[in-house]
């Protein structure tokens, strides 16, 4: 007889291995770039969305629990209390690093951070595991933390930015198309959520666009997108090339997720 595992208890922690090729179908990635203000989520309430940091408070006042609530940055929760602890009772599932899951009380299932580990050279000559996606043996010692997970028991990879963790995420449960929202990396433009009077969480996008976080999107267009798992972005303003991620209209993007 089939034995089914039973649900964890609200907080406590689980193995990726759990949400593993759990979906189908289209997601969201619900990031804070100031694009995110005119995505009408509610009407898109019946697709699952992963969010992230303070992109949270687009939930607000809403129904909708996201699948995923991500967070990468571990002084978030003391910078944005209100946003983390709104995050927490709402979220279906939350990944967080252990410092921050030891203080935190989510009400969805917990699943602890970890990074990939840096490759060595016996790995790069002769290759790892196949759900670690890297770039090519002569790319440069740069390239050696540059990668995509297929699979979060395995860690994932760090490009700067939590939006690629969330793609991880969103391959990792299975998902077919991964719909970019806010993913605008323009910081000039600020989160949508911030106000002139607000504390404003630091950013280092700027820094660090050109060496981490573009190679790693580039690597995930070349290597994993494709007919099983597409990406599409809806930021007009995003500073991520169409030749890596496609834009599409709320026109387009009605078609593709009710087709």
């Amino acid at each position: 007889m089939e034995v089914v595992p039973t649900a964890p208890s609200p907080g406590q922690v689980t193995g990726f291995a759990r949400c593993r090729n759990i979906q189908q179908g289209p997601v969201f990635i619900i990031a804070s770039g100031s694009s995110a203000k005119d995505f009408p989520i509610e009407a898109f309430a019946n697709i699952p969305m992963i969010t992230m940091n303070g992109a949270i408070s687009m939930f607000r006042g809403t129904a909708i629990r996201p699948f995923f609530y991500a967070c990468t940055d571990s002084s978030f929760p003391l910078q944005q209390p209100e946003l983390f602890a709104q995050a927490m009772a709402v979220s279906q599932r939350v990944a967080l690093w252990e410092e921050n899951a030891r203080t935190s009380q989510p009400s969805g299932e917990l699943y602890l951070l970890k990074k990939v580990p840096r490759q060595t050279w016996k790995e790069r000559l002769f290759g790892s595991h196949r759900d670690l996606v890297r770039p090519p043996l002569l790319s440069g010692n740069r390239s050696r933390t540059i990668g995509f997970s297929k699979n979060l028991e395995l860690g994932y990879f760090d490009a700067r930015t939590v939006a690629y963790l969330a793609l991880q995420l969103a391959y990792h449960a299975g998902f077919n198309t991964a719909i970019l929202v806010g993913v605008d990396l323009t910081p000039a433009m600020g989160r949508f959520y911030e106000t002139t009077d607000a504390f404003k969480s630091p950013c280092g996008l700027d820094q660090h666009l050109q060496s981490r976080i573009l190679p790693s999107l580039k690597l995930m267009s070349d290597k994993v997108m494709g007919k099983d798992f597409a990406v599409y972005n809806l930021s007009p303003t995003s500073s991520i090339p169409t030749s890596i991620i496609p834009k599409i209209s709320l026109d387009e993007l009605d078609k593709l997720v009710n087709r």
